[in-house]
């Protein structure tokens, strides 16, 4: 599979429990002394003129009128330092108001880089200056949506379409694009022109609606475990129709009840059954059982020697032979969910890599398709993929609007999860995506969350 967004560097090194403690010891230095130069500057004991933006001694100071930089495109790269080669930090979306605390000559750049964030840095002929107010760091900009999708979402239907840089060029000149059977694209605005409808996608082509049908919805989430358990208590039916069994003295009978997919029980017990195990989910008069094989049930794992423990890091456990992912603060278990791993043999490129990695980028959207595979059998081509985060190499969890499949194997070697459920490790992972940012690196101060798949 291939994938294409925002950021692009490689995976960062693992550090330790001992390293990252280190790390968050600078941390806290440096947020001092942010507090210590604040109430300097407050206090009156630094000169205006030592005021942000700060500029090197005897070069020109950016005009009086300057309170930000607005980006003029898409998903605009940002390093962590100026210079020739810079290491990327992240990306920022088009039209948003940066804020500028300093303004450094150095290779790489005609101009000056400008320091938007913290090591953050861009091009100053990537931007324009403002007059208007910078954007708030408290800010998010992308809204958790209902349905855990950041746009509308469609596929293409089955006699294919076309898409045009210019809607009055719509069904009219020669299309710029062509768009397959089967892709998805994301539709940010509609326009009605001759009698039909148009959608604009997310990386700027017309297409008729008329060949478009829209993403459903899916409702399904994980679920979040009870401060104190001990044990997840829980499973999820994967079965169409799983039948439920009543225990008698000569052993497990069926009954005419069943749960459906996506149910979540509660497993109170295990038994042998004539065909294989069973796990009991209802008490009293009501007692039910339910095969194992028509169950996922998330388990309790400790943490890798990776996790800083004692300070209750965050990191993800996923666990293919159950198809379950379990996030922890420390040794605590906070959030269960199923999920689609990699259907590849074992070692394959279609194949989950085991092992404990941390996230080394996380991008709000990117495109997957296979296009550059001769040998596929079909092509694909999902635009804006949402909630990305890549841990090893271009391996990683997002979310998958296109199938249903939680539970099961399915994938093309990436961790896939339910949108809502995307959504939300997104925003509980780290690093923490900036105000008006579309993806962001770790960095020695806030390195990414360990994930472990076994």
């Amino acid at each position: 599979m291939t994938k294409r967004g925002g950021a692009a560097a490689g995976p960062s090194e693992l550090p330790r429990g001992a390293a990252l403690r280190r790390a968050r010891r600078g941390t806290l230095r440096a947020g001092a002394a942010a507090v210590a130069l604040g109430a300097a500057i407050w206090g009156g004991a630094v000169l205006a003129s030592q005021l942000p933006p700060w500029v090197a001694e005897g070069d020109a100071p950016l005009p009086a009128w300057v309170m930000s930089a607005r980006v003029l495109k898409r998903d605009q790269p940002l390093f962590e330092a100026p210079g020739d080669n810079p290491r990327r930090r992240g990306s920022v979306d088009r039209n948003v108001q940066l804020p500028i605390f300093a303004a450094r000559r150095e290779g790489g750049c005609l101009g000056r880089w400008l320091e938007v964030g913290a090591a953050a840095w861009v091009c100053d002929d990537a931007v324009e200056l403002s007059a208007a107010g910078p954007i708030s760091p408290l800010v998010r900009t992308w809204r958790e949506m209902p349905d855990g999708l950041p746009y509308r979402y469609y596929f293409v239907g089955p006699d294919g379409s076309f898409g045009y840089r210019r809607v009055e060029a719509a069904d009219i000149d020669a299309p710029d694009a062509q768009l397959e059977p089967g892709f998805a694209v994301a539709i940010v605005e509609e326009r009605a022109l001759g009698g039909s409808r148009y959608g604009r996608t997310n990386s700027g082509f017309w297409v008729p609606m008329r060949d478009l049908g829209p993403v459903r919805a899916f409702a399904f989430h994980g679920e979040t475990v009870p401060p104190g358990a001990a044990e997840i208590g829980i499973a999820w039916v994967v079965s169409e129709r799983a039948p439920l069994f009543t225990r008698t003295a000569a052993g497990f009978a069926r009954t005419d009840e069943s749960k459906a997919r996506f149910e979540v029980v509660s497993t109170l017990e295990e038994a042998q059954g004539a065909s294989g195990k069973l796990a009991r989910i209802a008490d009293g008069d009501a007692a039910a059982w339910i095969s194992l094989r028509d169950l996922r049930r998330p388990s309790v794992a400790p943490p890798p020697p990776e996790v800083d423990v004692e300070a209750g890091e965050r990191w993800i456990d996923v666990e293919r032979s159950t198809q379950t992912l379990v996030a922890y603060e420390g040794r605590r278990p906070v959030f269960a969910t199923l999920v689609s791993t990699g259907k590849g043999a074992p070692g394959s490129s279609r194949a989950t890599p085991a092992g404990t990695f941390r996230i080394w980028a996380k991008l709000l959207t990117s495109d997957m398709d296979n296009l550059e595979d001769e040998g596929a059998d079909r092509y694909y081509r999902m635009e804006d993929v949402p909630y990305v985060q890549y841990f090893s190499k271009g391996v990683g969890l997002h979310g998958a609007f296109w199938h249903r499949s939680f539970g099961q194997v399915r994938s093309h070697g990436c961790v896939n999860l339910a949108p809502l459920d995307a959504q939300r490790l997104f925003w509980w992972t780290s690093p923490r995506l900036p105000a008006g940012w579309t993806a962001v690196l770790p960095t020695a101060h806030e390195p990414g969350t360990v994930v472990r798949v076994r």
